[in-house]
């Protein structure tokens, strides 16, 4: 099990030393401590951000402990970084930069293949747009799946339904792109019209865009031979 170390929101002293204020803290039966009271004095912080880094400090510490700080706005703890002994942190730090060049290569071509797959998926998810709402002009089609499709936005197209190009994932992000761009949806949130209300006041509309979307477009004619 993974020792848990808080980083306080407000000034803290500790129970035991009465130092503080306190970076960081244990708590025991909700009791807050020092590191030096708990034993953990000797860690060194490593924050976030280095994968590399943090695995090969952790593996390399007989002792680690993970930093975590409360999100108000996510009502969440959410990891901050690491602390590890010093000796493994360095050890973990100078393998790194021996072989750093190796892994900027191996970075790079994931790169590729992100990106390559993030095209691949976007004219997937454009395509089928297209065929629950024929009607859709190409290009509308192509800016909401590459809206909707966008890596690490938290969107419906990176959902398992929106992968799996589920339809009625789909149709949920023509619907927000519909409510966003063609109402004035924005300027109703923004003078504090609540979200439930505004979107109450909007269906009808939205839907009327979407009922002329479900019909294909009508043929052109092709000229006949005089």
């Amino acid at each position: 099990m993974n020792l848990v170390v808080f980083e306080p929101l407000k000034g803290i002293s500790c129970a035991e030393c009465r130092k503080g204020p306190l970076p960081h803290l244990v708590r025991v039966s909700g009791v807050p401590r020092c590191l030096d009271c708990s034993a953990l004095g000797h860690l060194v912080y490593l924050p976030r951000g280095d994968a590399a880094l943090t695995r090969r400090a952790r593996t390399g510490s007989s002792v680690s402990a993970v930093v975590v700080r409360f999100n108000k706005r996510r009502r969440r703890y959410e990891r901050q970084g690491l602390l590890v002994e010093r000796e493994a942190l360095a050890r973990a730090e100078q393998a790194c930069r021996a072989d750093a060049a190796v892994r900027a290569r191996g970075r790079d071509r994931a790169r590729r293949r992100r990106a390559a797959e993030d095209t691949r998926f976007t004219a997937a998810f454009a395509a089928e747009i297209l065929r629950l709402f024929p009607g859709c002009p190409p290009d509308r089609a192509t800016a909401i799946a590459a809206h909707a499709s966008l890596r690490g936005s938290g969107r419906v197209g990176r959902t398992a339904a929106g992968r799996a190009l589920d339809p009625a994932a789909v149709a949920v992000a023509v619907r927000a792109a519909v409510r966003h761009l063609d109402t004035e949806y924005d300027a109703l949130l923004a003078a504090r019209v609540p979200r439930f209300e505004a979107r109450a006041r909007l269906a009808a509309r939205i839907d009327a865009v979407l009922d002329t979307w479900r019909t294909p477009p009508p043929e052109k004619e092709t000229p006949s031979a005089a």
